[in-house]
């Protein structure tokens, strides 16, 4: 099996995930891309913001947001490290992301292509187009050996 290179975006995304882990968070990482170049970021701070909204895709998302002046992020694309839950996925669908590029699937708590699989419904009015396993290995083994620390 050929590995290809992990893209910049992607990269950008584990380096805030290792950063959340190193927080004691769970390691996920977001970036939002607009014309190729980051225009915001986040990683996972629920336990260190006492948010449970603080997920790294809320986080980016706002960032982006604030960057552009516009709660529309038309024309940008979310890079994560992990298959977003119902949450972001909703949040990703009304900020009108145009791409979203995810590392690991979650078959627990993800609802793109698992679960409630929140694109799929009539009621979503955006669907981004989505593309995963880009950084797999690295977001999946960054996961497993936060939780294996922790047991």
């Amino acid at each position: 099996m050929t590995r290809w290179p992990i893209p910049e975006p992607m990269q950008q995304a584990l380096a805030l995930a290792r950063a959340a882990a190193e927080a004691g968070e769970v390691p996920i990482g977001a970036v939002v891309v607009r014309d190729g170049a980051v225009i915001g970021q986040g990683g996972n701070s629920p336990r260190t913001d006492h948010d449970p909204t603080a997920h790294a895709e809320i986080a980016a998302i706002r960032d982006a947001a604030k960057a552009l002046g516009n709660e529309r992020l038309d024309g940008c694309e979310l890079w994560v490290t992990l298959e977003p839950c119902a949450m972001c996925a909703g949040a990703i669908s009304h900020a009108r992301i145009v791409r979203l590029y995810y590392a690991a699937s979650d078959p627990k708590g993800g609802a793109v292509e698992h679960g409630v699989r929140v694109f799929e419904h009539p009621q979503c009015l955006h669907r981004p187009e989505v593309y995963s396993g880009m950084g797999e290995a690295e977001a999946a083994e960054l996961l497993r050996a936060f939780f294996q620390e922790r047991r």
